[in-house]
C-alpha cells in the first residue's frame, strides 16, 4: 500500500523539511516545526504524487487515499480535543495548496470547512461567540462557494453590500450575529439559484470538494501563467495541507499576522510584519483592513498611530520573537511566517523562505555568511541572477523636480514612469503596441498576474506590505506602491482622482517603490551604485567560477558599462553596427552600389579612418582585455535606402541616377537573408570588405599598444561559416593584411583567427574547421534558428502555445534548447578539441545571459559566455552558481 498521507501535530511529525518534492514547501515546513516543538495546529498533508496521479487518471483518487485521509481527520480530533462533524464541539479545517516552490496567491484554499447549520451551534456553544460563529460561517460559505462550487465572489460582495446599506452600516464591524445569520441564508440561497442544487451540509463531502478544488487550481490559469513566468515544472504538482482551524477572529484577545524574520524590502535584521486583531489571515493580505505593525519600531517607521502587537500582546510578542530567532538559525534563511492567536495562545500556520528584493536578497546572503550563520558558497547561492536585474537600472534623481501625487507603502523598491492603465488586460495590450504603462488597482489579485508581470509598476489604493500587490511586485522586481488610501480610483470612467486632480488613462506617472510615493509626470533616473553588499558578493562569486564573462559590445558606452560591471573582454563586437551613422552609411552604400572592385576599394577606402578610429577607442577602454571582432555579417540589403529621398541623396552621391539605385536595390532583396548572401559568403564574394576591416583592426591594435604601452588581444571572427574551406580562405586573408600592417608598422601584436559557429553543418565539421580556428565563438541565436528552423521574429506567436503544450517548456531563444542546440553545440566542442586541445570556445548570442543556459555552458566546459553589458553581473553570478551545481551533481534543467 501506498502511503499518500503524511501526519503532523503535538510535537512530531511523520514529514521534514527535505521532503519538499514529496509535501510541497508548506507541508515539509509545517512537519519541520511540529518536530522542532513550535505550536502547530494538528494536521495533515496529501502529497504532491495524488496530484500526478489525479491528472494521469482522469481527475480520479488512488483507492487507498480516502481511508488514509480519514484515518488522519480521526488523528487531528485527538489531538485538538474537538470531533469533525460534531453538533456540539466541532473541529473546523482548513483545506490549503503547498508546491514545493512557493506560489503566493496562485491557488486555492478553503477556511472554517466543516461548519453547516447544525455545526455552527456547536462553535457558538465553544466560542461563546454567535458573532464570531456566523461570521466565520458566512466566510466559508463564500469561500466554498467561489473555490469548489464555482459562483462568483461578487455575488456575495453585492449582497453583502446591499445588506449594509440596508442597514446603514458602512463597516464589517458594524455587523451583528443576526446580520451574518441572515446572511449566510441569503448566501445559500444565490448557491441554488446559481447551481440548480443546496449548499452541500455534510463535512466529508465539504472536504473531499475542498481538496479536489485545490488539485484542480494546479492547473488554473492564473497558476500555469505564474508557472511559465518563473519556469516552474507543471508536473511538479501540488500537495494539499488539511490542517486544524484556529480562530483570530474570536475576540479581542485573538489576532492574526505575517511577519518576516528580517525586512523583505531592504534586508535589515529587523523583525517586521503585520497583524490583525480580531480577524483571519485573509484580511491581512485582503487589503480590506488597515495592517498594524507587529513591533513598536515598525510603527514608528511607518509613521502609524496603531498600536503595534509589542505594545498590545507583549507577552506574545516575545514568543514570537524566539520563535524568529529559532526558525532562522534553524533554516539559516529569512523566514517568512504566517501566525494566528486564539485566546492570548500563539499558532504557527506557516514558515518559509521568504521572498524579498534584490537588494534585500543581497544583504541578507552577505549578511547572513558574515554572522557565521552560511558560508560564502552557499551565500552564492542564495541570490537569484536575475534578481540582480532589479539593481541594474536608474532611480530618482534626488536633485529633479517633481510633483508629489500621493503617498502610500514602500511595497517594492525601484523607481518606474509609465502610462495609466486601469486593468490587466488593458496593461498587456498597451505594452504590445509599445507603451511603458503603471498598473493602477483598488487591490490586485491573482487574476491580474499577466498585467503585473509587463507594467513598468503597480500601484495600488488598498493593501499593506503583505498584500498581493506588494508580494508577487517584490518577487518579479516591479516598482510597486500600496495602500495609497486617499487616491480614489474610478476604472469605469478610466481616472484616478487625488484631492483636485484627476489623471486619466494614457497619462504619465512615476512610482518610487523605495519610498512609496506617486509622481505627477515623468521623473528623470539615476543609475545606481554598485558598491557595498553587491561588489562582496560578486568578489566571492568571482573567486568560485571558471567561466570568463565577456559583453557584446561595439560602442564605447556600450564598452564602458560592461567595464562597470566587470566585463572581462569584449565577446561580440558587431561590426556592422558601426556603419549606421550617417556619415558612413553613404560610404556603405556607395561600396555596394560600385560596379567593380575598383569603385568598391574606393568607397572602403572612406570607411576605414571610422573603423580604426572605433577600435582605438575599444582596445583602449578594454585595457588589455581580449576583444572579438565580427567581420560584416548582414546581408547588403540591410543597409540600402527606402525612402525615396534616401534613394535620391545615394544617387547623387555616387553619380548615378536614381533608376539605377532602385535597380540595385531590387536586385540585392532575397527571399529568405537570414539563409542568404551574408556572413562569410560576403567575405568570399567580396574579399576587400573583409580586408578593410581588418586593417582597421591591426592598425588600431599598433596605434593603442605603441601610445599607450598596453598589451592588445584582438581576435578576429569569421560568420557563418560552414566549411573547412571558407574558413581557410578568409583566414589566409586575414594573415596576409595582418602582416602587411605589422611590416608596415614596424611591429608585431599576438592575435587569433576564429570562426563563429551558427549553422549545424558547422558544428558538425567543427574537427575539420578547428584545423583552421583558434576559436569557436557560438552564435546561439542563429544557430538556434537553423537547428529548429525556427524564425526568431516569426515565431512569438506559436510559442507560447508551444509552452503551454509543453513541446518547449521555455522559449528556446530565451533559454538554450539542450536537447537539439544544446546537442550541437556539444558535438561541436568535442570535435573541435579533439582536433586542437587549446581551442577556445565561447557563447555570444543571448543565452550568454541567461542563467540555465549559463549552467550548461558550464557543463560543456565552455571557456567563456558572452552577454548584453548590463546582464554581466548576471553572468558572472550564475557561472559561480553552476560551478557549485556541477559539483552537487545538479542536471541542467531541460
Amino acid at each position: 500500500m501506498s502511503k499518500w498521507v503524511y501526519f503532523f501535530g503535538d510535537g512530531q511529525a511523520e514529514g521534514r523539511a527535505d521532503m519538499k518534492n514529496l509535501l510541497g514547501g508548506k507541508g515539509a515546513n509545517l512537519a519541520e516545526m511540529a518536530n522542532l516543538g513550535i505550536p502547530v495546529p494538528a494536521g495533515f498533508t496529501i502529497t504532491t504524487e495524488v496530484c500526478t496521479y489525479y491528472y494521469e487518471n482522469g481527475e480520479t483518487y488512488p483507492s487507498d487515499l480516502r481511508q488514509q485521509v480519514m484515518d488522519s481527520v480521526k488523528a487531528i480530533e485527538t489531538i485538538m480535543g474537538a470531533t469533525f462533524g460534531d453538533a456540539e464541539n466541532p473541529l473546523l479545517v482548513s483545506v490549503r495548496s503547498g508546491a514545493r516552490t512557493s506560489m503566493p496567491g496562485m491557488m486555492d484554499t478553503v477556511l472554517n470547512l466543516g461548519l453547516n447549520d447544525t455545526t455552527v451551534q456547536g462553535l457558538i456553544a465553544r466560542s461563546g461567540d454567535a458573532r464570531f460563529a456566523y461570521d466565520s460561517y458566512r466566510r466559508f460559505v463564500t469561500m466554498y462557494s467561489d473555490v469548489v462550487l464555482g459562483v462568483d465572489h461578487y455575488h456575495f460582495e453585492e449582497i453583502l453590500e446591499a445588506h449594509k446599506e440596508d442597514k446603514g452600516y458602512t463597516l464589517d464591524t458594524e455587523m451583528t450575529a443576526e446580520d451574518w445569520k441572515t446572511l449566510v441564508g441569503i448566501y445559500k440561497t444565490k448557491v441554488k439559484e446559481q447551481l440548480g442544487s443546496e449548499f452541500p451540509e455534510d463535512p466529508v463531502e465539504q472536504l473531499w470538494g475542498a481538496v479536489g478544488a485545490v488539485f484542480g487550481s494546479w492547473m488554473n490559469q492564473r497558476a500555469k501563467t505564474y508557472r511559465r513566468l518563473h519556469n516552474i515544472p507543471g508536473h511538479w504538482g501540488t500537495a494539499v495541507n488539511v490542517q486544524a482551524m484556529v480562530f483570530g477572529n474570536m475576540g479581542e484577545d485573538c489576532a492574526t499576522g505575517v511577519c518576516f524574520t528580517r525586512d523583505p524590502s531592504t534586508g535589515e535584521n529587523a523583525f517586521y510584519g503585520e497583524y490583525l486583531v480580531n480577524a483571519q489571515g485573509e484580511d491581512v493580505v485582503a487589503g480590506i483592513r488597515t495592517p498594524q505593525s507587529i513591533s513598536i519600531a515598525g510603527r514608528k517607521k511607518s509613521g502609524s498611530d496603531l498600536p503595534s502587537m509589542e505594545e498590545t500582546m507583549p507577552q506574545t510578542y516575545t514568543e514570537l520573537v524566539g520563535i524568529r530567532d529559532r526558525l532562522e538559525k534553524h533554516y539559516t534563511d529569512m523566514q517568512d511566517m504566517e501566525f494566528t492567536i486564539q485566546k492570548d495562545k500563539l499558532w504557527m500556520l506557516q514558515t518559509r523562505n521568504g521572498k524579498r528584493t534584490a537588494a534585500a536578497a543581497l544583504k541578507i546572503a552577505v549578511d547572513t555568511c558574515n554572522e557565521g550563520l552560511i558560508d560564502k558558497e552557499t551565500a552564492i547561492m542564495r541570490v537569484a541572477p536575475e534578481q540582480l536585474d532589479q539593481l541594474l537600472h536608474p532611480m530618482l534623481d534626488p536633485d529633479a523636480p517633481r510633483k508629489l501625487l500621493a503617498r502610500g507603502l514602500p511595497a517594492s523598491p525601484g523607481a518606474a514612469s509609465g502610462q495609466v492603465v486601469f486593468t490587466a488586460d488593458e496593461a498587456e495590450d498597451w505594452v504590445q503596441k509599445g507603451h511603458k504603462v503603471i498598473l493602477v488597482r483598488v487591490e490586485t489579485s491573482p487574476e491580474d498576474i499577466g498585467g503585473m508581470h509587463v507594467s513598468q509598476g503597480i500601484l495600488t489604493t488598498r493593501g499593506g506590505m503583505t498584500s498581493h500587490a506588494a508580494v508577487v511586485a517584490r518577487g518579479m522586481g516591479v516598482p510597486c506602491v500600496a495602500g495609497a488610501g486617499e487616491i480614489r480610483v474610478d476604472a469605469n470612467a478610466k481616472t484616478m482622482t487625488v484631492g483636485g486632480t484627476v489623471v486619466k488613462e494614457g497619462e504619465i506617472i512615476t512610482l518610487d517603490g523605495a519610498k512609496g510615493e506617486v509622481f505627477l509626470g515623468e521623473v528623470p533616473t539615476l543609475q545606481p551604485e554598485l558598491s557595498g553588499d553587491f561588489a562582496d558578493l560578486m568578489e566571492w562569486a568571482d573567486a568560485v567560477r571558471r567561466m570568463k564573462v565577456r559583453a557584446n559590445a561595439e560602442t564605447p558606452e556600450d564598452a564602458a558599462t560592461a567595464r562597470k560591471f566587470g566585463a572581462e573582454g569584449i565577446g561580440l563586437c558587431r561590426t556592422e553596427h558601426m556603419f549606421f551613422d550617417p556619415k558612413r552609411i553613404i560610404h556603405i552604400r556607395q561600396m555596394i552600389l560600385a560596379e567593380d572592385e575598383a569603385g568598391r576599394r574606393a568607397a572602403l577606402e572612406h570607411l576605414l579612418p571610422y573603423q580604426r578610429k572605433d577600435f582605438v577607442e575599444l582596445f583602449t577602454i578594454m585595457q588589455g582585455l581580449p576583444i572579438t571582432v565580427r567581420l560584416l555579417d548582414p546581408p547588403l540589403h540591410e543597409f540600402l535606402p527606402h525612402t525615396d529621398s534616401e534613394v535620391g541623396e545615394v544617387a547623387k552621391s555616387a553619380g548615378v541616377d536614381v533608376a539605377e539605385v532602385k535597380s540595385r536595390v531590387s536586385m540585392l532583396q532575397e527571399a529568405n537573408p537570414m539563409l542568404g548572401h551574408r556572413g562569410c559568403r560576403l567575405g568570399i564574394s567580396y574579399p576587400e570588405v573583409y580586408e578593410m576591416q581588418a586593417r582597421a583592426i591591426f592598425e588600431a591594435a599598433v596605434e593603442v599598444s605603441q601610445t599607450s604601452g598596453q598589451t592588445v588581444l584582438p581576435e578576429v571572427m569569421i560568420p557563418l561559416v560552414s566549411s573547412r574551406r571558407e574558413l581557410e580562405l578568409l583566414r589566409g586573408l586575414v594573415d596576409k593584411v595582418a602582416k602587411e600592417t605589422f611590416a608596415t608598422k614596424g611591429t608585431e601584436i599576438p592575435y587569433h583567427v576564429g570562426t563563429m559557429i551558427e549553422l549545424p553543418r558547422a558544428c558538425l565539421q567543427a574537427g575539420v574547421i578547428a584545423e583552421e580556428a583558434e576559436f569557436f565563438s557560438f552564435g546561439t541565436n542563429d544557430l538556434t534558428q537553423t537547428t529548429l528552423g525556427m524564425s526568431r521574429d516569426d515565431s512569438a506567436p506559436f510559442l507560447e502555445v508551444y509552452a503551454q503544450k509543453a513541446i518547449y517548456p521555455r522559449d528556446p531563444f530565451q533559454s538554450i534548447d539542450v536537447d537539439g542546440v544544446g546537442e550541437m553545440v556539444s558535438i561541436a566542442a568535442e570535435r573541435g578539441r579533439a582536433t586542437r586541445p587549446g581551442i577556445k570556445l565561447g557563447i555570444c548570442g543571448e543565452h550568454g545571459g541567461d542563467p540555465s543556459s549559463i549552467q550548461f555552458c558550464e557543463g560543456v566546459g565552455l571557456d567563456y559566455v558572452s552577454c548584453s553589458p548590463y546582464r554581466v553581473p548576471i553572468a558572472r553570478l550564475a557561472a559561480a552558481q553552476s560551478v557549485l551545481l556541477k559539483g552537487q551533481g545538479a542536471e541542467v534543467d531541460r
